[in-house]
C-alpha cells in the first residue's frame, strides 16, 4: 500500500481482505519451551506438593529447576485443569467456520466466541464458551462493546516469557489465548453497495473490537497465532497439528493481520473524507494495494517487478486494465501492462467503432469505421512497421469475422508477413471469435476489459514523493473549437480536427497528429521540440497530408519559418491547437496567409 501525507504525520499501510474469528480467553494452556529461560534462576524450596500450590508459587518452583527438561515438565502443570488450549473466534464472514471449528475441536482447543459466530459453531456441533461467560459482562450499546475487556485482552497480550505477566493473569484469574481468529464488519461492501448507504449506517459498520483484537494478537504473535483470512485455515490447522514453534510462520500471519487492519482503516478514512467538505486533495491518504501477480522482470530484465491492484473505494467497479480478464496467452509483463493500459485508454475515447494500435505506450495507428474490420486494417496501415509486435485494442466486441482477419492479416509492407501482436484487448469476444484468436498464437495475450470510469485520481512517483492530479478525462463534448482564422473549416475538416485532437491527447509530448477521414495518418511523439515532432508526423503521412487536419497537444511557440508555416506549406487544411502563446497572433497571420483554418481548443494535453 502507499501512504501519502504531510511530513508531520505518520502513514499506515494497507492490505487485502480478511476473515474474522474472535476467540476469548480460557484456562491456561501449556507454557511453550520458549519460556524455559524463566526457570534458570531464583531457586526456591518447598516445591514437593506442586498441585496444591498457587500459580505464583508453582512458577517460583519452576524457576528453581536447573534443567530445561524439568522446566518443560513442570510448565505443563500451569495449564488449565483440562489441559486444553484456547481459541478466540469472532467472524463477520463465516466462510469455512465449520471446518475451522471442527479442526480446532479435534486438536483439543476450547473455543470462545461472540454472538453470531458462537451460534454458527453450535449449529455445526462445536462446543462454544461465550465471551460474556469470561467477561461476566453482557454485550452492551447495541453490540458496540463485547470484547473490549481485560479478561479478553489480558489473555491475548500477556507475554509467556515474562513472569510478572503470568503472575498478573493468575492474580486476576485471567486465562491465555493461543489463537485469535477475526474478520471485520463488512464496511467496504456496505459503503460501495450499488444501493448506497446512509452516513449513520456507514458509521455503524466501522469495526472497533475486531481491529483491537487483531492488533493485540499480532503484537503478541510470538505466543498467539492471529488469523484474518479464511484461506489460511488449512495451513494453520496443519501448523497446530505439528506442535512446532515456527516464528517465521507466526510473523507472516502477524504481518498479514496488520496489513488487513491498515487496509480496513484506509477505506474508512477515504470514505469519511468524502463525507466532509474539505479540499479535493486530503492532507494525508493511503492507497491500499493488493498483489495480483509477480512479474518475470520489470521494464528491463535486471529489474525485479510485481503487479498490484488498487483496492481504494474510488476504484470499485472503476474498470481499467488492472481488472481485465486474461483469456489466453503468456503471463503479462511489466511493459505489457503499460502498453495495454495506453491502448485501452485511447480506444475508449471514441464513440464510433474504433481500432487503436499502440507501441511503447504511443498510438501508432488509429481508425474509426462502421466496419470494425476496415478500422483494424486502416489502423495497421497507418504504421505497419511499428504495429508489428504491438498492442491492438477495440471498443466493440471481437466477433468471428474480425478475429479471423486479425489472425490472417498480412503486413501492408510486403503483403506476406502475417502480423504479430503481443496483446489484443476488447470489451468482449464472441465464443467463436475467442476460439479463433486463441489459434493465432500460444503466446498472444487476449484481454477483456471494462472502460475506465471518469474522475479518478492520477498518481505518479518522483524521487521521494508522489504527484497527484485529476485524470485528463475531458470528453469531446467538453472541448470548444474556436475558429480564430479568416477561413472557417468545412464540416468534414472540423470532424478531422476533432478526431486528431482525440488522438494527440494520448501521444507523448511534444505530440503532433495528422488525420483525415477518421484515420490517423501520422504522428510525431516525444521530441524535445515541436517542430521535429511535426516533421516526423509529416513524413509518416506522406502525400495524404494534403487537406488533412493537424493537432498539436500544446501551443506553437513560433509560427513563421517554423512548425505552423511548414504545416501550411505542406498542404494541411486545418490546424487544432490549445492557443495561449504570446505569439498566437503570428500563428493566426500565418494560417491566414496560406488560407488554412486554425481552431483553438483552450485545452492543453501534455503527456510526459
Amino acid at each position: 500500500m502507499l501512504s501519502f501525507g504531510i511530513p508531520t504525520t505518520t502513514a499506515t499501510a494497507t492490505s487485502s481482505t480478511a476473515v474474522l474469528l474472535r476467540a476469548s480467553p480460557a484456562t491456561y494452556s501449556h507454557i511453550p519451551s520458549t519460556v524455559s529461560p524463566l526457570f534458570d534462576s531464583h531457586r526456591t524450596s518447598n516445591c514437593s506438593s506442586l498441585q496444591i500450590l498457587s500459580f505464583s508459587s508453582r512458577l517460583s518452583c519452576y524457576r528453581s529447576k536447573a534443567t530445561a527438561e524439568a522446566a518443560e515438565s513442570m510448565a505443563g502443570s500451569i495449564a488449565s485443569p483440562s489441559g486444553s488450549k484456547q481459541a478466540l473466534i469472532s467472524l463477520s464472514d463465516k466462510k469455512d467456520l465449520d471446518i475451522l471449528g471442527t479442526g480446532l475441536q479435534e486438536l483439543g482447543y476450547t473455543i470462545v466466541s461472540t454472538g453470531g459466530t458462537a451460534s454458527a459453531l453450535e449449529k455445526a456441533g462445536v462446543p462454544v464458551t461465550k465471551v460474556e461467560e469470561l467477561t461476566q459482562f453482557p454485550e452492551m450499546l447495541d453490540g458496540r462493546v463485547k470484547t473490549l475487556h481485560p479478561n479478553i485482552h489480558g489473555g491475548i497480550l500477556a507475554r509467556r516469557d515474562q513472569s510478572h505477566h503470568l503472575e498478573a493473569l493468575d492474580k486476576h484469574n485471567i486465562s491465555t489465548f493461543e489463537l485469535v481468529v477475526v474478520n471485520l464488519y463488512p464496511f467496504y461492501a456496505k459503503v460501495t453497495s450499488t444501493n448506497g448507504v446512509t452516513f449513520d449506517d456507514g458509521i455503524e459498520n466501522i469495526d472497533i473490537g475486531g481491529p483491537t483484537m487483531i492488533r493485540a494478537a499480532a503484537k503478541n504473535h510470538k505466543d498467539v497465532l492471529v488469523v484474518v483470512d479464511s484461506q489460511d485455515y488449512p495451513m494453520v490447522l496443519e501448523f497446530l497439528k505439528g506442535n512446532k514453534d515456527d516464528q517465521q510462520f507466526r510473523r507472516k500471519l502477524a504481518w498479514k493481520a496488520f496489513q488487513h487492519v491498515a487496509s480496513y482503516d484506509s477505506a474508512v478514512s477515504e470514505w469519511l473524507w468524502k463525507q466532509t467538505e474539505g479540499d479535493e486533495f486530503p492532507p494525508n491518504f493511503t492507497v491500499p494495494l493488493s498483489l495480483k501477480s509477480s512479474l518475470r522482470y520489470g521494464e528491463n530484465p535486471h529489474q525485479k517487478a510485481a503487479f498490484y491492484t488498487d483496492s481504494s473505494l474510488s476504484e470499485v467497479n472503476g474498470g481499467g486494465i488492472a481488472t481485465a480478464i486474461q483469456h489466453h496467452g503468456k503471463e503479462m509483463s511489466y511493459n505489457n501492462y503499460l502498453d495495454a493500459d495506453a491502448a485501452w485508454n485511447c480506444v475508449c475515447e471514441f464513440d464510433k467503432p474504433t481500432c487503436v494500435v499502440v507501441k511503447h505506450t504511443n498510438p501508432c495507428g488509429v481508425a474509426s469505421r462502421d466496419d470494425l474490420i476496415e478500422a483494424y486494417r486502416l489502423a495497421v496501415k497507418g504504421d505497419p512497421v511499428s504495429a508489428f509486435g504491438g498492442i491492438v485494442a477495440f471498443n466493440r466486441e471481437v466477433d468471428e469475422a474480425l478475429a479471423r482477419d486479425i489472425r490472417e492479416f498480412r503486413s501492408p509492407t510486403d503483403g506476406e508477413t502475417r502480423m504479430f501482436y503481443e496483446i489484443v484487448v476488447a470489451p468482449s469476444y464472441s465464443e467463436k471469435g475467442l476460439e479463433i484468436l486463441r489459434g493465432k498464437s500460444k503466446t498472444l495475450r487476449i484481454l477483456e476489459a471494462k472502460k475506465n470510469s471518469r474522475g479518478k485520481l492520477s498518481l505518479r512517483q518522483v524521487g521521494g514523493g508522489w504527484l497527484a492530479q485529476d485524470s485528463d478525462d475531458l470528453t469531446p463534448e467538453e472541448i470548444k473549437y474556436d475558429v480564430v482564422s479568416k477561413k472557417a473549416p468545412e464540416e468534414s475538416e472540423l470532424n478531422d480536427a476533432k478526431f486528431a485532437w482525440l488522438c494527440v491527447k494520448h501521444v507523448k509530448s511534444n505530440a503532433i497528429v495528422i488525420a483525415k477521414n477518421n484515420c490517423m495518418l501520422g504522428m510525431g511523439s516525444g521530441q524535445p521540440n515541436r517542430l521535429e515532432s511535426m516533421r516526423i508526423a509529416m513524413r509518416k503521412a506522406g502525400d495524404e497530408v494534403k487537406g488533412a487536419a493537424l493537432a498539436s497537444d500544446a501551443f506553437f511557440p513560433f509560427a513563421w519559418k517554423d512548425a505552423v508555416e511548414e504545416a501550411c506549406e505542406s498542404g494541411i487544411g486545418v490546424i487544432a491547437e490549445p492557443g495561449g502563446s504570446i505569439r498566437d497572433g503570428d500563428a493566426i497571420d500565418c494560417c491566414n496567409k496560406y488560407n488554412v483554418s486554425l481552431v483553438f481548443t483552450g485545452v492543453r494535453h501534455f503527456r510526459h
